[in-house]
């Protein structure tokens, strides 16, 4: 499947960030992407939808759980394929939370700070196993 047509399920509470990374994500070439305010509302979109997401692009700092503890759900109901926390942590933080991801064995493929970065987003859509 080529890279831009995979569905992308972007969960990120403050508004501005949420826009801002769509609007970044299409300039990439990703159309088909699924925004979602909260971990509540990414739950009920994903219940919603008709085949697993590609991909679920995750805040770690979310009002109503924490990105991590999302992708957990996601991934145990089969309602995502991989996953990737966007976050303003510091790099330590998101260090650990990839250890944790892999202890739990969770799909997370990577960590990235914020603002969206191209070529490290790219970097990690090509590690991904075929979706």
């Amino acid at each position: 499947m080529p890279s831009n047509a995979l569905r992308i399920l972007l969960v990120e509470d403050h508004p501005f960030q949420l826009i801002a990374t769509q609007c970044l994500l299409r300039s990439f070439g990703f159309e088909q992407l699924c925004p979602a305010e909260n971990a509540e509302q990414a739950i009920r979109l994903m219940t919603l939808a008709e085949t697993p997401f590609d991909i679920i692009l995750c805040d770690q700092c979310l009002p109503d759980l924490p990105g991590l503890e999302l992708i957990e759900i996601a991934s145990r109901r089969h309602f995502i394929r991989a996953a990737i926390l966007l976050s303003g942590l510091p790099e330590v933080e998101l260090s650990a939370l990839q250890t944790q991801a892999q202890e739990r064995g969770l799909p997370l493929h990577g960590c990235l700070s914020k603002p969206l970065n191209k070529d490290e987003f790219e970097r990690l859509i090509r590690s991904l196993p075929t979706l």
